[in-house]
This record gives C-alpha cells, structure tokens and sequence, in this order.
C-alpha cells in the first residue's frame, strides 16, 4: 500500500515564511525547520551542561523537525493575524491538530505509532517542546537580525516583540543562549572566522 507522508514532507521547502514582510532574503519552512532543530537540541545540551538537568537532545532535536509540518497543509499563517484574537487563535490550532491527524493518516499503522509522539506532546516530555517552543521564537529572531544585518528595517518590531516573547517564557537555557551565543549573530564572517585565525597563526609561530 502506498504511502504519501515523506513525500508530503519533502514539500516543506515550498512554504514560505514571513509572507507579509519584505525580505532581503526568504526563508522556506524546510530551511527554518533544520535551523530550530539545531537550536532545540542546543538548549537541551545547555540544559544537561550548565543546569544538571536529563533532558533528551536527540528527541528535542526530532520533535522540532516535526513542529512546522502542518505549514504543509495550512500555508504559514502570518503572526499578526494568528494572534489577532483568542478567537482566531483557538480557531488555528483546531486546524493544525486536524492538519496534523490527516498527515499522520497517511502512514501505515505499524509507522504511525513512532511518529504520533512528534505530533502530539507526551506528558512527560512537555518541557522538550518548551524548548522547541523557545527555539523556534531564537530561530525568528535571528531571521530578523540578519534582515536588520542586510538593512531591511523592515523586521525592527518583530524583533523587539520576540525578545521580549523570549524573555516571557522564562526557560533559562534560552536566557542562557540569549545572552552567550546569540550576540555572535551580530558579526560578519571575517569576525567570526577570527579567532580561528589567530589561533592557526599562533600554531604556525610556534613550529
């Protein structure tokens, strides 16, 4: 019997996001998708190194994989008129539970059950998707610093509204990111390659 469900995943990448801002450069959902997978992950290790916490970076990573799939189905839905009222809100996230439901139908059964858990959140592991939930949110305000970067100011409220939406979560791996790792998004790739330069010049010396 056949089944359309990784097909259906590989048209990830024909979503667009940010559908009514201007972009210097678009993003698809396939490419935001891998890049909140390295971020829920990250969170995760930041989480067992620096707070001895036991959390699974590996499912956190894969849970995020899955968590814009439904775009597939019902487009990207922009921010502003998603959350325009609870109304419309509750509304939406009707519509994603049901878009999620059809892709899952489309398994067999014996597969079904494996992936039915990167749908739909297990109580014990509500806080990995807290974490995708924050990556996701440092995911788009990266996209707007490197809009703002390329001096699109197009992306200027969107990026105070996130960092104040971060903050609000209160998920300290997330502050942790914030305040170590996000500040390098800022620099160009001469600044970031730097250090390595100075390093392998510094070994070169020394032989």
């Amino acid at each position: 019997m056949e089944s359309n469900f990784y097909a259906m995943l590989s048209r990830m990448k024909y979503i667009e996001r940010w559908s009514l801002m201007r972009n210097s450069r678009p993003e698809n959902v396939s490419e935001h998708t891998l890049e909140v997978s390295i971020l829920a992950h990250a969170l995760a290790v930041i989480g067992n190194k620096r707070l001895k916490k036991n959390l699974n970076g590996e499912k956190a990573a894969l849970i995020a994989l899955f968590h814009d799939s439904t775009e597939i189905i019902t487009g990207d839905m922009p921010t502003p008129i998603k959350y325009y009222n609870g109304n419309i809100q509750g509304a939406f996230k009707e519509i994603e539970e049901e878009a999620a439901k059809r892709l899952l139908h489309m398994l067999p059964g014996d597969l079904k059950e494996e992936y039915e858990p990167l749908f739909f959140p297990k109580e014990e592991e509500k806080y990995l998707w807290k974490l995708v939930k924050a990556a996701d949110k440092l995911s788009a305000l990266i996209k707007c610093i490197q809009e703002e970067k390329a001096g699109n100011t197009e992306f200027a409220n969107a990026k105070d509204s996130l960092t104040g939406a971060i903050t609000e979560l209160h998920i300290e791996e997330a502050d942790i990111f914030m305040e170590e790792f996000l500040p390098s998004y800022y620099k160009n790739l001469d600044e970031l390659t730097k250090i390595k330069q100075t390093v392998i010049g510094r070994v070169a010396t020394d032989m």
